[in-house]
C-alpha cells in the first residue's frame, strides 16, 4: 500500500500563486495514476486534476488553464501548481493514487490511497 503525504497548502491573496506537493511512500507510484481532489466546508469532494501513469494530464473544468499537475516518478511526487487563485478555490485538497485496475481518474471512489489534506486559503 502506498502512503501519501501532501505539503504546500497555505494562506495566498487572490491572484497568487501555490505549489502543493505529495511524497509517495511504501512503494513506487510509477505504476499508478496521481490525482488532485479538493473539498470545501460543507461539501463532497471533487476532482480538480489527473496525471495518468503514461503522463497524460486531465482536468476538472473549473481549473483548466490555472492549475498544472505533474509527476515525478524518480522523487515519488505529484506536483499542483495553482496560478491565478480565486478565494472559490479555498478548500482541503487531497492528493490520491489510484491503481492500474481504476476505471474513472474523475471519481474519487475509483482511487486507492489518500494522503491526509493540506488546507488552501485564498483571501480576497
Amino acid at each position: 500500500q502506498v502512503q501519501l503525504v501532501e505539503s504546500g497548502g497555505g494562506l495566498v491573496q487572490a491572484g497568487g500563486s501555490l505549489r502543493l506537493s505529495c511524497l509517495a511512500s511504501g512503494r513506487t507510484v510509477s505504476p499508478y495514476a496521481l490525482g488532485w481532489f479538493r473539498q470545501a466546508p460543507g461539501k463532497e469532494r471533487e476532482f480538480v486534476a489527473a496525471v495518468t501513469r503514461t503522463g497524460d494530464s486531465l482536468y476538472g473544468d473549473s481549473w483548466k488553464g490555472r492549475f498544472t499537475i505533474s509527476r515525478d516518478n524518480a522523487k515519488n511526487t505529484v506536483y499542483l501548481q495553482m496560478n491565478s487563485l480565486k478565494p472559490e478555490d479555498t478548500a482541503v485538497f487531497y492528493c490520491a493514487a489510484r491503481g492500474i485496475w481504476g476505471t474513472s481518474y474523475f471519481l474519487a471512489r475509483e482511487y486507492d490511497a489518500w494522503g491526509q489534506g493540506t488546507q488552501v486559503t485564498v483571501s480576497s
